[in-house]
Formats: C-alpha cells, structure tokens, sequence
C-alpha cells in the first residue's frame, strides 16, 4: 500500500475533478507484476494501468488500490468490473470511495465475482492525499486553502504596498508548487492593483497547469490591461462582483477577456461570499486557494469558508504598525476568541518556517490509520 499510496501522489493535483489513485498488483506468488496511477482527468485508471503492465500475471492475485475501484461510466469506463474480469483473487483497498455513484458498488461488484475484499489499511492517508475530493462529496462545495507569508510581526508587505520578497526562494518555490495541485485562485482587487499578478503555477523544471483565477472585485476596478486577464489556456479569469458593479466597466473587461459573475447585493461594500462559494462548488472547483490581502483572508476566515490555513513566517520584522497584516477584521476581544488552528504541522523552507493547520476538523481526522472509525 505504501508504493500505491507514493504512485497516487504523482497524479496529486492533475487528476481533479477525479481523485488521484494509486494501483500495484502482485502476482499469486506475492511479486510485483504491474503499477499505475491515474496521471489526469480523461486518461486509464490506476487500477486500468496497473492490469494492463501485470497482464495475465493479475489472475489469482492482489490489488493494492488507494480507492475503491469505480463503478460508473465516466470519461473512462467503470474499472470494477474490469478488476473482476482480469482475475485477480484480492482486493485490499484504502478507503472506499465517497461519490454516490460507486460508493460501495464498486465492492459489491467484486464480491459478486468472488473477489475477496479487505478495505481500510493507511485509510486516513489515502483520504488526506485527497481531502479536497472527499470534502467536495461531502459538502458539495470547495476545499479552501488560504496561504499567507508575513513578517515575525505580522506584516505581508510595507506601508507603501511593496511585498517583494519577504520569504525566501525555498518558500516561494513550495508555494508555486502548492498552486500546481489546485483548481482555482483566488485574490482581491487590491492585489491586482498592487502587483499585477499573473496568478499562475509556475513549478521549476515543468509547466504549471492552468488554473481558474478569481478577482473579488465589487467595483470592477481591475484594469483592462491587468495580467491576470486574458485567457489562460482557455481558461477564463472570473471577476467576481456585485448586482451594483457599473455595466460599462462590465463590457470593457469582457472585451479584455474576462468572465464577470454578478453575485446579488454587495454585503458590507463587498462581494458576498456565500455565493461565489455555492457557484464554484457547481461548477466543480474541488480546491480553492486563497492568496489575498488582509481584508481578503478576514472575510474567509471570518466567514467560515476556509478549511485550511498555509501562514509563511518570514525572520524579518517590519515595525510598523501602519504597514498591513496577514488578516484584518476579526477583532476578538480576548485571545481566547481568535481562531486556533488544528492538527498543526511545521516544516522549515530555508530560514522561513510554513505553519499548516485547519480551521475545523479534517474529512481525514474521522479516518484511522488501519481501518475506517
């Protein structure tokens, strides 16, 4: 399960809306005779090209597989019933797969053919390698990810907006890696304004796959002109906006490329989240990254949207209160009404420190190691 488990993180992030999956079979005398992983959305299942590598080495032997095999037709066909046809005896899966569709009927398929099935082995693994798929079936909704770098004080950038670079190279290239496994980015106006932003993947040594940038934009401020305009690939920049936003400037920025979505009255002065979050869930955005300013991140966090927090702590001290912090308006009166993080996990980029931690509990948190709770 384990070299499973390592092939399905090579799909991580390339897959979506399909879970990233992992596959190795053994032979009947317990030796390796195929591997797969699903490598994006459209192309074999893992359990497809693992079968197709073992041959007639499968029959009577084991699938190690980091999801229940699916039932329904998609863009590929159903791969239950082609693990049942290619013979193999066992089936030992990590967790069983949440979408309706197959939930279980992928099992029960393999049992019907006298397949034998044990489910539950590294269970909470395979789910947090794919926690954006299981929280999307859950919630029908996106995972939402917000990342942030600030100063040992706080600050994201000076008083005079200039933010380049207050982490180091290591940090920046985790985080170009980390947007190359989602679906959607999200920032303010105000970035735009500020940066220009491309709002791109760019991992070193290959090419970022596009990705759905997303402007809050209430008063359609973005510049015809802005980088994060034009069509990426195909893939159209949203700007997100109010029933209030001026119609011309509306025309101007679809002429320049973008989507503009209207999402009713402005609450606050500012684009309702609620929304936008409802929107994107049906359009099947499984992971939201959002990388914006402090009122940005406070309207997330304040909301109740996001899931996950990324904070980058840069050894670096601004010392001045005017420049603007990581997240703004929450204000709680006393520490013991701000938002603790959970399952918290440090790694060290270079001189720069990455805190990870959650906001409410983890899809993964109700899973045990070895078999579902």
């Amino acid at each position: 399960m384990d070299e499973a488990l390592a092939l399905a993180r090579r799909g991580e992030g390339r897959t979506s809306p399909n879970p990233a999956v992992g596959a190795v079979v053994l032979d009947a005398r317990g030796e390796l005779a195929g591997r797969g992983w699903h490598e994006r959305a459209g192309a074999p299942h893992a359990e497809a090209a693992a079968l197709r590598e073992a041959g007639e080495r499968a029959r009577g032997g084991t699938l190690y597989l980091t999801l229940e095999p699916c039932a329904h037709q998609g863009r590929t066909p159903p791969c239950a019933p082609a693990v049942a046809g290619a013979g193999v005896a066992r089936v030992v899966a990590a967790v069983q797969d949440p979408d309706p569709r197959t939930s279980g009927r992928g099992f029960q398929i393999l049992r019907d053919a006298g397949v034998r099935i044990e489910a539950g082995l590294r269970a909470r693994e395979a789910v947090r390698l794919n926690e954006p798929f299981f929280t999307w079936q859950r919630e029908g909704r996106p995972f939402v990810t917000l990342k942030a770098a600030a100063s040992l004080d706080g600050r994201i950038a000076s008083r005079t907006g200039a933010s380049r670079w207050i982490t180091g190279e290591r940090a920046r290239a985790w985080a170009h890696e980390y947007r190359d496994r989602v679906d959607a980015i999200l920032v303010g106006s105000g970035t735009v304004l500020k940066d220009d932003p491309l709002l791109t993947a760019r991992p070193e040594g290959r090419e970022g796959k596009p990705l759905l940038r997303i402007i809050l934009d209430s008063h359609l401020e973005t510049p015809e002109t802005a980088k994060v305009l034009p069509p990426d690939r195909g893939v159209a920049t949203i700007l997100a906006t109010t029933g209030e936003a001026p119609r011309e400037r509306e025309a101007l920025l679809r002429r320049a490329g973008a989507e503009v979505l209207r999402l009713g009255p402005p609450e606050g002065g500012r684009v309702p989240l609620a929304p936008l979050v409802v929107e994107l869930g049906k359009r099947g955005v499984r992971h939201l990254l959002v990388e914006g300013g402090g009122r940005v991140h406070g309207a997330f966090l304040g909301g109740g949207w996001a899931h996950k927090v990324l904070f980058f702590l840069a050894p670096l001290i601004m010392g001045d209160a005017q420049a603007p912090g990581a997240v703004a308006g929450l204000a709680p009166g006393l520490p013991g009404g701000g938002l603790r993080l959970t399952h918290v996990r440090w790694e060290r980029l270079g001189e720069d420190m990455l805190a990870e931690g959650y906001l409410r509990p983890p899809v993964w948190a109700a899973y045990g190691e070895d078999g579902d709770v």
